[in-house]
């Protein structure tokens, strides 16, 4: 019987045909389908509670860990960058920085800083950061004070020699210390956070460097020698109180509750995949051989160098403009003002986006502008709009950057000695901005090294997020082909970036 007659007939005899048979459903399959619906939605609902969980405890380390450190920063800036406030405020004159002098102290200081700090954070792991920290504070704080005393270019020297030694492990080791803390996508706005304070502490420095240069003769002490001496003695009084306020890490925080701390352990041994967390050697050497520590080593210098020669000679470069050195000293704030909100800004668009490189360079174009317009303006108010876009532009740079170098280096050790690396080696750069800034009133010399320099981040920038996209690619296809998943991250617990499931930030 063909198909067609066979309808035809169960048609006539009132069965429906085989083809057209519709099956009912069973109560059991419609109770499958709600029951899928039903799981479907309680994983979104279980998402969404598990991010604003995740959300408020953020929040809440916020509030604890970000006003505090913030403060040590400023002081860490303060007191290095003060030598540029007294230098306007009388001690150029009264100690005879002729020539080259005043260029020579501001460098010697990032000699012993830069070598000290791989060292300084690997102490940071071994003893408790609430230790170790409020202890090199102290160290420093009274080599600031006694700064005061000083009453010769030698003895100048010796002091800035021992303020950088003393200071080195702050940077690093708070650096280090937020990424034991925050995931790697959420580290970038911290490390923005924090480093604003050393806007704020060049304006807050012309700030008090204005008051403070009226106690000239009391005491017997000039005024730039009150600024070394009250300065010194806020950072050994915050010292002390640190010991007391400063928490450990997450697993010993007692301001979180227990699920609050198994909450953040989970978040961070997700964002680590497995890598190790112990101390041991063989992790500082992953970091020390690794040539994408070096690429980073350049973005980092060719931002410090503009940093550091804002922070040393903006009141310098405002004196020269024209201005008094007293209304110098206040014009200086508002370049670090500006810098501070670009720096809380670009911080959160990068964590947000979680990107770093596009970052960097968006900051070193808008500061090289401003460079361009130092180099091509005679007139005060020409010069002074370019002061303002070179310190806007440069000082958001670099947070993301330390983000950047800190997200791309796998487990808690080679982390810690890449970021000291990263941050030791770029403030060599530091020499550099001290001898640049010769030949007032235009600087050609100090804006063009600096421009030189900008450039080198840029196209430093560029080839790291070429070369991190790349990995990210070959370590991608690599999972894929020997189907490699989270089940198996113990295999390459020990193998920091080098492991396949490691993720480049880009």
């Amino acid at each position: 019987m063909t198909k067609s007659s066979s309808l035809v007939e169960d048609e006539k005899k009132g069965r429906p045909s085989s083809e057209s048979k519709i099956v009912p459903k069973t109560p059991s399959d419609t109770n499958v389908q709600h029951s899928d619906v039903k799981d479907e939605e309680t994983i979104i609902e279980s998402k969404e509670t598990l991010a604003a969980k995740h959300k408020k405890v953020l929040r809440k380390m916020d509030w604890k860990l970000l006003p505090f450190i913030s403060v040590l920063y400023l002081l860490s800036f303060l007191d290095r960058a003060n030598i540029g406030n007294a230098k306007i405020a009388g001690m150029a004159k009264d100690l005879h920085l002729d020539g080259l002098k005043y260029n020579i102290i501001a460098a010697v200081f990032f000699i012993p800083y830069a070598l000290a700090e791989v060292p300084s954070n690997i102490c940071l792991k071994l003893f408790r950061p609430s230790r170790w920290i409020p202890t090199i504070m102290i160290a420093w704080g009274l080599v600031m004070t006694l700064m005061c005393l000083v009453k010769s270019y030698e003895g100048l020297i010796v002091a800035r020699v021992f303020l950088g030694l003393t200071e080195a492990g702050l940077f690093p080791g708070i650096t280090f210390y937020l990424s034991l803390w925050y995931r790697r996508r959420d580290v970038a706005q911290r490390y923005a956070i924090f480093f604003s304070a050393a806007t704020v502490a060049g304006a807050f420095g012309g700030l008090l460097a204005f008051g403070i240069e009226h106690m000239e003769g009391i005491g017997g002490l000039y005024g730039w020698q009150w600024i070394f001496c009250l300065e010194g003695m806020a950072t050994v009084l915050f010292a002390f109180l640190s010991y007391f306020f400063m928490y450990d890490y997450p697993e010993t925080a007692n301001f979180l509750t227990e699920e609050e701390r198994r909450l953040v352990v989970d978040m961070l041994k997700e964002d680590r995949h497995g890598l190790a967390t112990e101390f041991s050697m063989t992790y500082v050497w992953q970091a020390i051989l690794d040539r994408k520590t070096y690429l980073q080593v350049g973005i980092y210098m060719g931002l410090l160098i503009p940093v550091y020669a804002i922070s040393l000679f903006t009141p310098t470069i405002v004196n020269e403009l024209g201005f008094s050195a007293a209304h110098a000293q206040l014009l200086t704030v508002p370049p670090f003002v500006c810098g501070c909100i670009a720096t809380l800004i670009i911080g959160m668009l990068s964590d947000k986006h979680n990107k770093r490189g596009a970052f960097v360079i968006l900051g070193c174009c808008i500061s090289m502008v401003g460079y361009i317009i130092l180099l091509s303006q005679s007139t005060p108010a020409g010069s002074y709009v370019g002061a303002v876009l070179a310190a806007t532009g440069v000082y958001p740079c670099v947070p993301v950057t330390l983000a950047w170098a800190g997200s791309n280096a796998g487990g808690d050790m080679r982390r810690g000695v890449a970021l000291a690396m990263v941050i030791g080696m770029g403030n060599l750069g530091g020499i550099c901005s001290s001898f640049i800034y010769i030949g007032p009133p235009r600087f050609f010399l100090g804006h063009g090294v600096i421009l030189g320099w900008l450039a080198v981040a840029i196209i430093f920038s560029t080839i790291a997020m070429w070369d991190y996209k790349r990995h990210n690619a070959i370590n991608i296809a690599r999972c894929q082909a020997e189907g490699i998943d989270e089940s198996r991250e113990d295999e390459f617990k020990h193998m920091g970036n080098e492991s396949p499931l490691f993720r480049y930030t880009i």
